[in-house]
């Protein structure tokens, strides 16, 4: 049975495994979101004194909270625990296409550092490395904001409940990161 769990899966299993907690959390009438969670977090510790938005009755969301907590813990047992520790493979196509980018990537590797641009994520870090990630952070929870959810609340939850505006989110999401990919690290890692 360990032998089975510690083989590497196929890719589909996990997508099994979302919409199987999709249409549980429909059932449920929940919706599902991971930045969801940073509201309650900060209703919580208090955010309410200083904004109507952190004003709202956390408790019916700290299932959300149980669900985030789990994702963490899974996400370590299963790292240090059913791990057969194999080298990740990576396909030569997406070395060549990171390589092109001034990102270094061996075809297999055992660290997990290997798809991090060492430009952005060396040991020592600069003063433009730090404001180019605070400022990629920002966004981020800007982007969440704004847009109604993160990329797991509006492709998970949203397309499920087929709205409209989580599609169009997402389609979003694919522009935003194609440009992000081909047009924006790239001139970003020649700046560094």
């Amino acid at each position: 049975m360990m032998e089975f769990i510690l083989q590497p899966w196929p890719w589909f299993i996990s997508g099994l495994l979302i919409t199987f907690v999709t249409f549980l959390l429909l059932y449920f009438g929940k919706v599902f979101g991971i930045s969801s969670n940073l509201r309650t977090m900060c209703t919580i510790l208090g955010g309410g004194k200083f904004s109507d938005f952190f004003r709202f009755d956390w408790k019916s969301q700290k299932w959300n909270l149980f669900f985030i907590a789990g994702v963490v813990i899974g996400g370590f047992v299963a790292s240090h625990y059913l791990s057969n520790n194999e080298p990740i493979k990576v396909a030569e196509n997406t070395v060549q296409s990171l390589n092109a980018i001034g990102i270094t990537v061996p075809t297999e590797y055992n660290d997990g550092k290997g798809l991090f641009p060492e430009k952005l994520f060396g040991n020592d870090f600069t003063l433009p490395q730090v404001l180019i990630l605070l400022f990629g952070g920002l966004m981020v929870g800007f982007g969440a904001r704004y847009g109604g959810g993160c990329t797991s609340g509006h492709a998970i939850s949203g397309l499920s409940n087929l709205q409209l505006p989580s599609l169009i989110a997402v389609i979003g999401f694919f522009i935003g990161g194609l440009l992000m990919t081909h047009i924006l690290l790239p001139f970003i890692l020649n700046l560094l």
